[in-house]
């Protein structure tokens, strides 16, 4: 059997959690206050308000050639790193790549046919080669400027999060990055816009077990 202490009663407490219907998400886009700084007291201030039971980050990405993405692709991260925040220092080395996985939903992922990949986040819109080895170590598919801010924030206050990014330009492509952002962002926010509201239809009524 099974011990009955401290550990059992959360774990079953964690488990009653997911089975509950969700009654309020968090959609947090990033549009007029970009990056890690902003991302990061906008979640906090909101789940201290709101006390959500799931968070949403959506929003646009960069993407890469070699890993097969196309603009307006909609992808769903699996795990989420940051790639700006050198640390060369061990375990301040690993603080500093901050890894996490997101929550899993893989009906979600099979229901709505979206792409899967990892995310990679840092505060500029281009990349200097140690944040393009940092990426490529973090094996990203997108890179963005606030998911993992989000989700350090999400993990400190135990919300499970899901991050749900549209491709705007092609980082390894032949257009300049902010080029490429600025010609795709209208189409590739109406493709956002529509891929979100097909999560939320898909949430509603569910538990996070059934995600």
């Amino acid at each position: 059997m099974a011990p009955h202490g401290e550990g059992s009663e959360e774990a079953m407490v964690v488990q009653d959690e997911n089975r509950k219907p969700i009654s309020s998400i968090l959609i947090i886009i990033g549009v007029d206050s970009v990056g890690t700084i902003s991302a990061s007291l906008v979640t906090y201030a909101a789940i201290q308000a709101l006390q959500p039971d799931l968070i949403i980050n959506a929003g646009t990405a960069g993407s890469f050639k070699v890993k097969g993405a196309s603009i307006s692709d909609v992808f769903l991260a699996s795990d989420v790193a940051f790639h700006d925040r050198r640390i060369p220092i061990p375990v301040f080395d690993l603080y500093g790549v901050g890894s996490r996985q997101s929550f899993s939903t893989p009906n979600l992922l099979k229901e709505l046919n979206l792409k899967a990949g990892k995310l990679s986040t840092g505060d500029s819109l281009d990349m200097s080669p140690q944040e393009e080895a940092s990426i490529v170590a973090n094996d990203a598919t997108v890179k963005d400027m606030e998911g993992a801010a989000v989700a350090y924030v999400a993990d400190l206050l135990k919300v499970p999060a899901i991050f749900i990014k549209a491709v705007t330009d092609i980082v390894d492509g032949e257009k300049p990055p902010a080029e490429e952002f600025l010609q795709n962002l209208a189409a590739v926010t109406a493709a956002l816009d529509q891929a979100v509201t097909q999560v939320v239809d898909f949430i509603n009524g569910k538990c996070l077990s059934e995600l």
